[in-house]
């Protein structure tokens, strides 16, 4: 399975976008959890839910910068 693409995240909305940013963090550390006893039976999937957040959170960040430039600009 390849590793998510980030034009997925971007065509997410707002509220969207922090739910989904939830359910990977939730999704997270159940992988996490399994991997600890033992019982994760794909062990990449840790990976692609790391990429996955990271990838939701840069888009999360892009848009904050986008609404604060013109605020900025304004001052």
């Amino acid at each position: 399975m390849p590793l998510p693409n980030i034009e997925d995240a971007r065509q997410l909305g707002d509220e969207e976008l922090s739910e989904t940013i939830l359910d990977i963090k939730k999704e997270l550390a159940n992988l996490r959890l399994l991997k600890a006893t033992g019982r994760l039976e794909k062990p990449h999937e840790i990976r692609h839910a790391r990429h996955r957040l990271a990838q939701l959170l840069t888009v999360e960040r892009q848009r904050q910068l986008e609404a604060e430039a013109p605020a900025a600009a304004t001052e």
